[in-house]
């Protein structure tokens, strides 16, 4: 028997979890794969309609997987924005620049040309970093 191994789901902290499932469905077109909760902890979870085998976890700081301390810290960097970037392929960046900046996201670095593709930055509402990379030509 072959042994597989994958990631297959990334956890990223956001400050509000209603507010992180509106923007990754409503305007990054993401899906809802589970959304459970046991007390008051919420296992969130969505994943791009391409990708079924791949979820991102919409987690706030806090129990039971952190401590009070640890997570107030955590919450206090998810607010300053300094959580690591995230990249999504996308067929054509300019034309999804014009698309998800007409519903709203905030866009910190347009559509520019390099290493012969195209790529953009921008922001989830917790300040979580993307960028977003077309394939190369």
């Amino acid at each position: 028997m072959t042994q597989k191994q994958g990631v297959e789901m990334i956890g990223l902290y956001v400050r509000d979890q209603d507010e992180a499932l509106a923007f990754y469905v409503d305007k990054l077109g993401f899906k809802v794969h589970t959304d459970v909760r046991n007390g008051d902890f919420r296992w969130l979870t969505v994943q791009h309609p391409e990708q079924p085998s791949f979820q991102l976890g919409l987690f706030v700081p806090g129990p039971p997987t952190l401590d009070a301390q640890s997570a107030q810290a955590l919450k206090a960097l998810v607010a300053k924005g300094a959580m690591p970037p995230m990249l999504l392929t996308v067929t054509d960046c300019r034309a999804a620049y014009e698309r998800m900046r007409a519903l709203g996201v905030e866009f910190t670095q347009e559509p520019a040309e390099r290493y012969g593709s195209v790529d953009a930055n921008f922001r989830d509402p917790s300040g979580n970093g993307w960028k977003m990379s077309q394939p190369r030509g």
